[in-house]
């Protein structure tokens, strides 16, 4: 079925909720990271991992669109063991992640409204909750088109600006000091693991999918559904190198120390924008942050317990669209909210490790998930005309060996240490 403008605008969705999730924490937070610290010597990294985990990812759109079937229950009839091992990663990392990128939220909404981040924090989560638990997938799909777009305007003026304006630091070394080191592996798995987004949202997107089409009671054709999320994998490429070269003018090479924790770090970036285009600025790269990790909490908190409710589902038996119920997955959402909720406000310390382990795991579990994908789309259930065709092939079996030699190189350090 050829695309159509009207068939892309009832299927468009999935591929933006992705967006709104991936330009989170890999973006605001690493990718502005690798920026400061390393000026563009991490830009070709950035835009290979983009690459890498492309063919990954479209396997949840794509299997979808051309089986009816989600991702997860792929998963099921492909190996008796795939689902579990999604699962086991899922509640390994849900909790976390949802913790760790709505504190982050929290902090970056201290330059709009009074209050401890961890308070503000815990009220924006419950505003998500809120916000899913009576408007359902509509709400969701409207607001973080919404958020994204606005995220995207407020980032290019703010990277336009910048540029405009020159780098902060008097005479730049872009290239220097160089990441290629030892000492600099732990950051780039960091950044391998989450850039553009860990390999477990391609269920979501899978999953979402079945959403769209009973929201719009349209079934997208697979040209519509791969449009549909090549403009939302396309915004969070964009996104990467944005706030990549952010990081690069306004921090690389002042001298300046950086917080390892997300919140902090991203009220350093506030200040010193600030200090180098003037007070105007503030609201304008405040926003781009905030609208930031806002569609990322809201797209969290909906992903996590849809994927996990899915596979509960699966296990007990229920197949296809089945496989969504509204009251087990609000039931999932409260469970991951209230273990977002106690990690907030009892343990607000330990964000940076749970940051750290979440980035660490969805690293370590990448070439798991893409072998496991990879299978899925070139097995027995799909039809030979929508498997991966020999360029996408190419590039996967690439992608799937490098990454898998960043996972060794990182374990073989961890055991000299």
């Amino acid at each position: 079925m050829p695309l159509s403008r009207r068939g892309l605008r009832q299927a468009l969705g999935p591929g933006v909720l992705l967006a709104g999730a991936a330009i989170g924490g890999s973006h605001l937070v690493a990718s502005t990271q690798a920026g400061a610290r390393y000026g563009l010597g991490l830009l070709v990294l950035v835009l290979l991992a983009n690459l890498f985990k492309y063919p990954f990812l479209l396997v949840g759109s794509r299997f979808t669109a051309a089986t009816g079937l989600s991702l997860l229950e792929g998963y099921r009839r492909q190996r008796g063991w795939y689902l579990p091992v999604y699962l086991l990663i899922t509640f390994a990392t849900g909790v976390a992640n949802i913790a760790a990128v709505t504190a982050v939220a929290g902090s970056l909404a201290t330059v709009f409204l009074p209050g401890p981040p961890n308070q503000l924090a815990m009220g924006l989560l419950s505003l998500c909750l809120l916000l899913l638990l009576l408007g359902h997938y509509r709400t969701l799909d409207r607001f973080s088109k919404l958020i994204v777009a606005l995220l995207v305007l407020s980032t290019v003026a703010a990277t336009g600006a910048i540029l405009w304006q020159g780098p902060v630091a008097a005479a730049p070394a872009f290239f220097t000091p160089s990441p290629w080191t030892l000492a600099a592996l732990p950051f780039l798995v960091a950044l391998m693991g989450w850039m553009p987004c860990p390999l477990d949202l391609a269920a979501w997107s899978s999953l979402w999918i079945y959403a769209r089409q009973e929201d719009s009671g349209h079934r997208g054709s697979r040209a519509e559904v791969e449009a549909d999320f090549n403009l939302g994998y396309g915004v969070t490429v964009l996104m990467a190198v944005l706030f990549l070269l952010l990081g690069a003018w306004v921090m690389h090479g002042t001298g300046t120390s950086f917080s390892p924790a997300g919140g902090a770090f991203a009220q350093q970036l506030i200040g010193l924008y600030t200090a180098s285009l003037g007070s105007w600025a503030k609201p304008l790269i405040a926003a781009a942050a905030f609208t930031t990790m806002v569609s990322t909490s809201l797209t969290c908190l909906d992903g996590y317990p849809r994927a996990a409710s899915a596979g509960v589902r699966l296990l007990r038996g229920f197949t296809g669209p089945a496989v969504h119920h509204r009251r087990d997955h609000q039931l999932w959402m409260g469970l991951h909210f209230g273990g977002a909720s106690a990690v907030l406000g009892l343990w607000p310390g330990s964000m940076g490790a749970l940051v750290q382990l979440a980035m660490v795991v969805s690293f370590l579990t990448t070439p798991v998930l893409a072998w496991m994908n990879l299978r899925v789309i070139q097995g027995r259930q799909v039809a030979p005309a929508h498997r991966l065709g020999p360029g996408l092939l190419a590039v996967a079996r690439l992608g799937l060996v490098v990454l898998t030699l960043f996972v060794l190189l990182f374990a073989l350090t961890l055991a000299g240490r």
